[in-house]
C-alpha cells in the first residue's frame, strides 16, 4: 500500500488519476481505517488529504453561506456556535455519528462517501440543499465542479464519484429568514448505533404559515428519499394536526425498507411517519425563533 500526503488538491487529483488499483481518501478515517483493519478493503493507494491547506476551516462567507473543509470534524462543527445557530439540525445530525472519540475524527465528507443509506448527516445535508465541490483533472489542469449532496449517493456503498474525483469542500447555503431545520433518528440503543430510521426537515415560514419545506428520509430505502408529498402536506399550513397527519402518511408511503434484526419493514414504515411529525414540530419552532 502506498501512503500519500499531498499538499494541494491538484496533487491529490494527480495521484488519484495515476493510481491503477484500489484508491481510498483519508480525511477523518473513521470508516476507511476500520475497513482496512477488518480486511474489508486494502487500498493500493491511500491519499491523506487532511494536510491540504483549508481542509480544517469552517468559513462563514460574506453572503451568509458556509464552506466546510473536508477534514472538519463533527466535534469542531458542534463547537462552532454560529454554524450551530444557523443550521442546528445539520450540526445535531453530525453529532450523532459515533462516540465522543469518533466525533474528534469523523467528517461530513466521510459520512457521505462511505455510502451508507443510514448515515445521519446526509439527510440533513440534503434537506438544507448542501452541495459538494469536486475537483478533478482537465485537459489544461484541474477544475472544480459543484454537485448537490443529494446526487452523490447512488446505493448501498456506492456514490456517483468517478476516477480522480476529489471532494474539496462542502457548501452550506445561507439560512433564510424565518427558517429552521431538524434531524431525528431512531436507534435500538441510547447512543453509538446506526439509524433504523432517520428524518430531516427544513421549513421556511411567512408569519405562521409554512411557505417552503423539504423532508428527507434515511435508512428506509437503498438511498435517501426526498419526499415531495410530505413537503407539500406542510406548505400552506400552520402545522396543524391535519398537516402533521398528512406529513406522516406521506413519509410512511415513501418508505421502501428491508426486514432485518434491527427493524421490520412495518416498524420502519410506521416510525418514519412518527419521526417526520416530531422533526417538523422542532423545525417549525426553530423557524419561529425558539432555541430548541
Amino acid at each position: 500500500m502506498q501512503y500519500h500526503t499531498p499538499d494541494s488538491f491538484e496533487d491529490a487529483v494527480a495521484i488519484a488519476n495515476a493510481a491503477t488499483g484500489t484508491t481510498r481518501f483519508l480525511a477523518g478515517g473513521t470508516d476507511v481505517l476500520v475497513q482496512l483493519r477488518a480486511d474489508i478493503v486494502t487500498p493500493d493507494d491511500l491519499i491523506d488529504i487532511k494536510h491540504i491547506a483549508g481542509t480544517h476551516d469552517i468559513t462563514h462567507n460574506a453572503d451568509g453561506s458556509w464552506t466546510i473543509g473536508v477534514a472538519v470534524t463533527g466535534a469542531e462543527m458542534s463547537e462552532h456556535p454560529t454554524l450551530k445557530n444557523d443550521w442546528p439540525g445539520l450540526v445535531e445530525a453530525m453529532d450523532l455519528v459515533g462516540s465522543t472519540q469518533i466525533q474528534g475524527r469523523a467528517t461530513l465528507v466521510g459520512n457521505l462517501c462511505n455510502g451508507s443509506p443510514a448515515a445521519d448527516s446526509v439527510p440533513a445535508m440534503i434537506a438544507i440543499n448542501a452541495s459538494i465541490d469536486i475537483t478533478n483533472a482537465t485537459d489544461t489542469g484541474t477544475a472544480t465542479r459543484q454537485v448537490a449532496a443529494a446526487d452523490i449517493h447512488t446505493g448501498p456503498g456506492k456514490t456517483s464519484l468517478t476516477k480522480g474525483d476529489v471532494i474539496s469542500a462542502v457548501n452550506i447555503p445561507a439560512v433564510q429568514p424565518n427558517s429552521g431545520d431538524a434531524y431525528l433518528r431512531f436507534i435500538p440503543r441510547t447512543e453509538m448505533d446506526i439509524a433504523v430510521v432517520g428524518v430531516a426537515v427544513n421549513l421556511t415560514l411567512e408569519g405562521d404559515t409554512i411557505t417552503a419545506a423539504k423532508v428527507v428520509l434515511g435508512a428506509v430505502a437503498p438511498s435517501y428519499v426526498t419526499v415531495t408529498d410530505a413537503a407539500n402536506a406542510l406548505i400552506g399550513s400552520t402545522l396543524d394536526e391535519a398537516a402533521l397527519d398528512a406529513l406522516a402518511t406521506a413519509a410512511s408511503a415513501a418508505c421502501n425498507p428491508i426486514d432485518d434484526k434491527r427493524g421490520t419493514i412495518e416498524f420502519r414504515t410506521q416510525v418514519s411517519g412518527v419521526l417526520a411529525k416530531r422533526a417538523a414540530v422542532i423545525a417549525y419552532a426553530r423557524a419561529k425563533g425558539a432555541n430548541t
